[in-house]
């Protein structure tokens, strides 16, 4: 006869849990060491759009012609926050999450960890011969004698529990300990990183040599406060660059080593305060000079002609060195001479300074090589109104919105200048003079007060050293125990295990029987 199952029977539920019950659910699962670990790779995956897309607090300019250039991506993108990244919800979001796991994990685990160091090392087990690592000698000494002398061999590095004649022994505590430290300075870096961003500032600036800077907001080129931060109260400091030497590899190695940049030093002569002593220090790029309150890094260079440009009746309308950006490896760099003083129309020169320049029949004016050997000014001339309707632009390009472009004196075609060191060259339809003068360096800075920099150094220095004790130190347990032979002397059984993979764990179990025969070294 067949037994047919009622299929009306009630299929097994899961228990149903209240609102704490869910909570401590919640909890758990936040403060597990896997989502810690998501939450890591989750922070990096959404610290990528920073890289890609321009970031508003760095270079608004950008960020703008960016929207400007996507009308329909752009706009999405910064309601979505991509162009603010570090500052926005959801990466703050990420960033707490991560901090408040990784303390779920460290609290419990450091209070088993206390407990486990206080606590006696576990009971010899009944049968060492299942043990991993194991071995047995006889000896001649009695019981007691034997005991004596595993106790010796064990040395200081074994936290040992004698009971009659078994010994239990347990090494390796820093092993966990370096590894509850490796997270604590974790969570040290991750607090350093947030109150550096938080109640530090970062600003940059391009100074031409012999030019000065005073630490004021009007001064930097772009300033990136943090939310609590104040960039009124910046530290009083000031500065001028008196000297930029760059040196270039000039010789031909056949390495694809001839042109490459050999050294970059700027000399500084600083003030601390108005008022103060001014002090000569020297900046390289891996050699920041520490002001009281801020750190200048030397981040980049270039060149700045010298320019004069006169009106037709010869009155100077612009004069002064113009900063040109390099765009390639051998310093051929774009820039804007802007003379908005100019009449009847503004004037605006464009082009590339070449340090060492030359004309190619591919390629037009390039430099050959980054030093200036033989320096030339190529430039093109706009005349209209630079900024239209008051809007503001970069000063390293011309926006040419109401600006038409100037044509040679027999008006066949644009207006094409080619200028060396000391060169005038009359502009055509009366629109006066333009002098290239000459060409001094500048240096790319940036200005950094970072008050968590000395937490978030001292947390990494701590995180090394925490997963070097967590990859170098072993956890064992070492047990012996110890049986009379009927007619005299012992019999010492040793067994070992370790918490994982210890491919010198019976290498230890041989030493310690070595050493209680007399014929060894003790254990390490």
């Amino acid at each position: 006869m067949t037994t047919v199952r009622d299929r009306t029977q009630a299929a097994p539920t899961l228990p149903r849990l209240g609102p704490l019950g869910w909570a401590r659910w919640a909890w758990r699962q936040l403060t597990s060491m896997r989502t810690a670990l998501f939450l890591l790779l989750l922070l990096a995956i959404a610290a990528l759009p920073g890289s890609i897309w321009p970031q508003r607090s760095i270079n608004p300019t950008r960020t703008a012609d960016y929207i400007d250039a996507h009308p329909k991506l752009g706009p999405l993108l910064d309601r979505l926050g991509f162009f603010e990244v570090y500052a926005s919800p959801w990466f703050s979001a990420i960033y707490l999450l991560l901090l408040i796991s990784l303390v779920g994990c460290i609290v419990p685990r450091t209070r088993i960890h206390l407990t486990q160091v206080r606590a006696r090392p576990p009971r010899v087990p009944a049968n060492l011969g299942r043990l991993p690592a194991h071995a047995r000698v006889e000896v001649d000494a009695e019981p007691a004698a034997a005991v004596a002398s595993l106790r010796a061999a064990y040395g200081r590095r074994y936290r040992l529990d004698v009971r009659g004649e078994t010994i239990a022994a347990e090494t390796g505590y820093l092993k966990e300990s370096g590894n509850l430290l490796f997270h604590i300075a974790v969570v040290g870096v991750i607090v350093g990183v947030a109150a550096g961003h938080i109640w530090g500032w970062k600003g940059d600036v391009i100074v031409p040599v012999g030019n000065s800077f005073a630490d004021t907001m009007v001064s930097y080129d772009t300033l990136s406060p943090g939310p609590r931060a104040d960039p009124t109260q910046l530290p009083p400091f000031s500065f001028t660059l008196d000297k930029l030497d760059v040196s270039f590899e000039d010789q031909v190695t056949g390495a694809g080593q001839f042109g490459q940049p050999r050294d970059f030093t700027a000399y500084l002569t600083t003030t601390a305060e108005p008022g103060a002593t001014p002090v000569k220090q020297v900046l390289k790029v891996n050699h920041p000079v520490e002001m009281d309150g801020a750190t200048i890094f030397l981040l980049g260079n270039g060149y700045a002609p010298i320019v004069t440009v006169k009106d037709a009746h010869g009155a100077i309308v612009y004069s002064g060195p113009t900063v040109f950006l390099a765009r390639d490896n051998n310093y051929t760099s774009s820039g804007a001479i802007k003379v908005p003083a100019a009449t009847p129309k503004e004037l605006g020169f464009f082009g590339n300074f070449l340090p060492t320049g030359v004309i190619t029949e591919h390629t037009g004016p390039i430099s050959v090589f980054p030093d200036v050997r033989d320096p030339k000014l190529a430039l093109g001339l706009y005349e209209g109104v630079l900024n239209p309707s008051g809007q503001a632009s970069s000063v390293y390009t011309l926006n040419t919105k109401e600006m038409t472009q100037v044509k040679s004196a027999d008006g066949k075609d644009v207006l094409r200048l080619w200028l060396s060191p000391g060169e005038t060259v009359t502009l055509p339809g009366d629109r006066g003079s333009i002098t290239f003068d000459g060409v001094t360096r500048w240096a790319g800075l940036s200005i950094r007060h970072d008050p968590a920099r000395n937490l978030t150094l001292g947390s990494a220095l701590l995180a090394l050293g925490g997963l070097i004790a967590t990859l170098l130190v072993r956890r064992r347990r070492v047990f012996a125990r110890v049986t009379p032979r009927p007619h005299g002397g012992s019999v010492v059984e040793i067994g070992a295990l370790a918490k994982a993979d210890d491919d010198g764990l019976q290498d230890v179990v041989d030493r310690l029987a070595a050493a209680v025969t007399g014929a060894g070294r003790p254990p390490r």
